[in-house]
C-alpha cells in the first residue's frame, strides 16, 4: 500500500473536493465494467464540478444507463470499500491491460517504472493517487451527461463516450449546482438564438461557422458601430487587412511555431504558402512598418473588427462562444516607453469600465495573467521582458484600482496580460477579452521609431480588445438578457398592430414616421385575433407592441403593451415615438415609455 490514510478534515476544500471527485470517476468505471464488461477504459479525472470518464464501448449509452449506474455506484459506496495504491511492474501492468488500448497507451508515457495502481473491491484501475481513504468517503453525486470526446483531445484518435457526473460536499451544494445547471439551460444563448432566428450552424457549412441571421446581424451592427464610434473618439485609427498572408509572417511573429494546431491548414498556390490568419497583430505591424515612425505619432492606435480563424476541436466548438471563424473588436497600440504604456493600458481599462455599464455586465473580474520561467517550450525566454511586463500591468490595474487576482502560467507565448474573465449562465470561468503588454513582436519585427533626439527606439506594443469577439459577446448578451435585449440592441424595436384591415392604413403612417427616426419597426396586419398578434410579439421579445383601433386612428394615438405583459394604456402617438427615440439613444437597459392613461 504506497497511500496512507489521510485525514479529509485536515485537507483544503480544493483538495478534498478533488480526492472526492478523483474516487467518484473510479468508482463509476467500477459500475461500468460491470454493465459492459467489453467497456474499454479511458481516463477519469477530477472537474472543477465533479468529474467524468471516458469509454470505448458497444453501444450508445442511454439516460436508462446513466440512472443504472448511478444506482450501482451508490451501492459500492454503501460498502465503504477502501482505496488501496501498489506498485507495480511494467511487464505486470502491460499483461493485466493486455485487452485494454487506452491503457496501454497511458503506460507508454510513463518513462520510468514508476507505475502505480489502484484497487477497490475487485476493480483496479491504473492511477497515480490521489483518493478518499474509501468509498463511504465519497458525499453527494449525480451522473448529469453523456458527450463524445476523442481520446487524449485529437480528432485522428478514437471517438469515446464520455459520462460526466457533479459532485460536492454536501446535498445542498449539490442541490444548488443542479438549480444553476437548470438556469443555465433556460438562459442557453444556443437555443434563445435559434427562437429568436439570430444566428444558426449549418452542418454543410460545418462545425464552428457561425451564419448571422438577419436577427443577430442587426445586434452585431449596432455594437461595431457603436464601438467603433467610442474608439475614433479616443484616437483610434480603424483599418481593413486581409483574412489571408504569407506562412512567413507568422513564422516571423512566432505564432507558427507556437500557435500552428489551432491553425487552418496551409493553402499553397503558386508556390507561396498561405494562412488564414489566427491572430490580427502581425497585419497592424506591418502597417506601422509601412513608414518611418516618429516620436510624434504615438502612441499610434490601430483598430480593426476583424475575421479571426482558428481550428477549435470538433468536441470544443459551442454555438456562439466557441467558434473556429469569429470577429474580433480588436487593436494595437504602440508606444515610446512605459510610462505611455501604463497610461494606454489605463484608457483601455476605463474604456472597458464605461462599455460594461452600459451593456449591463457586472458578473466580471480581472485576472493578471504571467507567464511560467520554468516553461521555455510554451513562453518567450527572456526573464527581464517578462518582469518588465508584469510588474507594469500590474501597476496599472492597482493605479486604476481595479480588483485582481494574479494567475501563473496564463500569459500569451510573447508576453503577460489583463483577462477580464466573465461567469457564463453555466456558472463557467471564462475570458472575454485580454488587455496584453508585448515587448516580443516589436523585437521581431525589428520595429523603430525615431526619438525627440533623432536616435532610433524600440516601440512598445499592446495588443487589445474591449468587446471581444463578435460572436462571443453577443452569447453573452443573450445569456444576461435571456432574450430581452434593451431597446437599442434590438432586432425590431416595436410591433404595430391594427385592429382590423380598416386600421392597416393608420399602421403604415406610423410606420413611415418611426422609420424616418430610424426606429426598427413591423406591422403586424395578420387576420389574427389581436391577443394572438400581441402574445406572438412577446415570444419573439420585441419590446413594444402599439396597438390601433377606430379610438386609437380618431385621437392619433396607440395603446401601448410591453414584452413583460404590461398594458401601458393609449398615448398620443407623438410622445410614445419621442419615447422611444429618447429610450434608444441613451441606450437605456429598462423600458421607459409611459402612456398618459396606463390601465390594469
Amino acid at each position: 500500500m504506497l497511500e496512507s490514510q489521510v485525514d479529509l478534515k485536515s485537507l483544503s476544500r480544493e483538495d478534498r473536493l478533488a480526492r472526492m471527485r478523483h474516487s467518484a470517476a473510479h468508482v463509476l468505471a467500477e459500475a461500468m465494467v460491470e454493465l459492459m464488461p467489453e467497456a474499454e477504459l479511458g481516463i477519469g479525472p477530477p472537474i472543477d464540478t465533479g468529474f467524468y470518464y471516458d469509454f470505448r464501448l458497444p453501444r450508445p449509452l442511454t439516460q436508462e444507463d446513466l440512472a443504472w449506474l448511478e444506482d450501482r455506484m451508490r451501492q459500492s459506496i454503501a460498502k465503504r470499500h477502501a482505496f488501496n495504491m501498489a506498485q507495480t511492474t511494467r511487464a505486470e501492468a502491460e499483461k493485466l491491460w493486455e485487452k485494454q488500448i487506452f491503457k496501454l497507451d497511458l503506460l507508454k508515457d510513463i518513462e520510468d517504472d514508476n507505475i502505480t495502481q489502484c484497487t477497490h473491491g475487485t476493480f483496479t484501475d491504473l492511477c497515480r493517487g490521489g483518493h478518499v481513504n474509501h468509498t463511504g468517503e465519497i458525499p453527494a453525486f449525480k451522473l448529469t451527461s453523456i458527450a463524445g470526446a476523442y481520446w487524449r483531445g485529437t480528432e485522428k484518435n478514437p471517438m469515446l463516450q464520455r459520462i460526466y457526473g457533479a459532485l460536492f460536499e454536501t446535498a445542498k451544494e449539490l442541490e444548488e449546482y443542479e438549480k444553476q445547471q437548470e438556469e443555465a439551460k433556460r438562459r442557453d444563448h444556443r437555443k434563445i438564438g435559434r427562437d429568436l432566428k439570430l444566428f444558426d450552424l449549418y452542418g454543410d457549412v460545418g462545425p464552428g461557422h457561425v451564419v448571422w441571421l438577419p436577427n443577430g446581424a442587426t445586434i452585431r451592427r449596432e455594437l461595431m458601430r457603436w464601438i467603433e464610434d467610442l474608439e475614433l473618439e479616443r484616437g483610434y485609427q480603424h483599418v481593413i487587412t486581409p483574412a489571408v498572408a504569407k506562412r512567413q509572417l507568422y513564422e516571423k511573429s512566432g505564432h507558427f511555431a507556437h500557435y500552428q494546431d489551432a491553425m487552418y491548414p496551409l493553402m499553397e498556390r503558386e508556390g507561396e504558402e498561405y494562412c488564414l490568419r489566427p491572430m490580427n497583430c502581425p497585419h497592424h505591424i506591418m502597417i506601422y512598418q509601412g513608414e518611418q515612425r516618429s516620436y510624434r505619432e504615438l502612441p499610434l492606435r490601430i483598430a480593426e473588427l476583424a475575421n479571426m480563424h482558428r481550428w477549435e476541436k470538433s468536441g470544443q466548438v459551442s454555438g456562439m462562444s466557441r467558434v473556429r471563424i469569429m470577429t474580433l473588436n480588436d487593436a494595437h497600440i504602440f508606444c515610446a516607453d512605459a510610462k505611455m504604456v501604463e497610461s494606454e493600458v489605463g484608457g483601455v481599462l476605463r474604456l472597458m469600465e464605461d462599455v460594461y455599464a452600459t451593456l449591463g455586465l457586472k458578473d466580471y473580474t480581472y485576472r493578471l495573467s504571467l507567464g511560467d520561467p520554468d516553461d521555455k517550450e510554451k513562453y518567450v525566454d527572456n526573464p527581464e521582458m517578462w518582469v518588465q511586463g508584469e510588474a507594469l500591468l500590474r501597476n496599472v490595474l492597482q493605479q486604476v484600482g481595479l480588483p485582481f487576482y494574479e494567475a501563473k502560467g496564463e500569459a500569451a507565448f510573447y508576453g503577460p496580460k489583463i483577462d477580464v474573465q466573465f461567469k457564463t449562465a453555466a456558472g463557467k470561468d471564462e475570458t472575454l477579452v485580454t488587455v496584453q503588454v508585448d515587448f516580443h513582436l516589436p523585437a521581431q519585427f525589428e520595429l523603430e521609431y525615431i526619438t525627440e533626439s533623432g536616435e532610433r527606439a524600440r516601440p512598445i506594443m499592446v495588443h487589445r480588445g474591449i468587446l471581444s469577439t463578435m460572436e462571443r459577446m453577443v452569447a453573452l448578451l443573450i445569456e444576461e438578457y435571456e432574450g430581452n435585449f434593451p431597446l437599442w440592441l434590438c432586432p425590431v424595436q416595436a410591433v404595430i398592430i391594427p385592429i382590423a384591415d380598416r386600421h392597416i392604413e393608420y399602421a403604415e403612417e406610423l410606420a413611415a414616421l418611426m422609420k424616418k427616426h430610424k426606429l426598427r419597426v413591423e406591422i403586424d396586419g395578420r387576420s389574427e385575433r389581436m391577443n394572438g398578434k400581441i402574445r406572438d410579439a412577446q415570444l419573439k421579445k420585441i419590446p413594444y407592441m402599439l396597438v390601433a383601433g377606430d379610438r386609437e386612428v380618431e385621437s392619433k394615438s396607440v395603446a401601448v403593451r410591453t414584452r413583460g405583459g404590461g398594458n401601458l394604456g393609449t398615448a398620443p402617438f407623438d410622445d410614445v415615438l419621442q419615447q422611444l427615440v429618447q429610450e434608444r439613444d441613451s441606450k437605456s437597459l429598462t423600458l421607459n415609455v409611459k402612456a398618459a392613461s396606463p390601465t390594469a
